[in-house]
């Protein structure tokens, strides 16, 4: 784990100055071209779901990206990053969470005998839900309101009670997640734990990380979570 932890904290450092580059390129570029710059955003984005999600256009959230929030949201997410423990082929972190009926449990609670424990999404619950258990954490809001806000979303401020965090991940159950929604608790000690902001996929199996997805947006690839449940059905 000791090389795996140097990895990260060098990894965290690369990408906390590429960001920060990024950002001002990206504000130099928009001085002389606007276009430019925003086929650029929707380059890099290509990949994400907010360039192909029907609520949202570009000006809701291409913006942003010039902003000094987007630098300061996306460096607090890496600086809790840096508190994770979960590392392929390591025992999963047994994280605290709250469940929404306010029971207090812990991550590994979700995992039944030797079957695989992941969180998201709808289709793989569908595909894998007879050998696989999932769980959504519901982590500390990405895109609150008060914070990196996109607009056109759903107003979510950033939370500050335990009740102020249920509330929002009530909006997601709404949503229907095939699967058990539980809270993380105030202290975010299973996103830094996890390294899940703003979102992560894992696959936990007889109490280790098998798989470990990259950090999302761009990380966020749900067809290696099917390859892998497909390896091991």
């Amino acid at each position: 784990m000791f090389v795996q932890k140097v990895w990260l904290y060098l990894y965290t450092g690369y990408m906390f100055l590429f960001v920060v580059c990024v950002s001002f390129v990206l504000r130099a570029l928009h001085v002389f071209s606007p276009a430019l710059t925003k086929k650029v955003i929707l380059k890099m984005n290509e990949r994400t779901t907010m360039v192909k999600n029907p609520n949202f256009t570009y000006d809701d959230w291409g913006p942003t990206f010039l902003t000094d929030t987007f630098i300061k949201t996306a460096s607090r997410h890496m600086w809790l990053s840096l508190g994770q423990k979960a590392f392929v082929g390591e025992p999963a972190p047994d994280s605290p969470v709250v469940t929404m009926d306010k029971r207090q449990s812990s991550i590994c609670n979700f995992l039944k005998g030797s079957r695989p424990l992941l969180d998201l999404f709808k289709q793989l619950v569908r595909d894998f839900g007879d050998m696989a258990d999932f769980l959504v954490v519901y982590i500390e809001e990405a895109h609150s309101s008060d914070g990196w806000a996109f607009t056109n979303n759903l107003q979510v401020s950033k939370h500050q009670s335990l009740e102020d965090r249920m509330a929002a991940a009530q909006i997601l159950i709404k949503e229907d997640p095939l699967c058990p929604v539980v809270v993380d608790q105030m202290s975010n000690s299973a996103a830094m734990e996890y390294g899940a902001l703003p979102e992560r996929l894992y696959v936990l199996h007889k109490g280790k990380v098998l798989y470990k997805g990259a950090m999302g947006p761009w990380g966020y690839k749900p067809q290696e979570v099917r390859s892998v449940l497909e390896k091991i059905k």
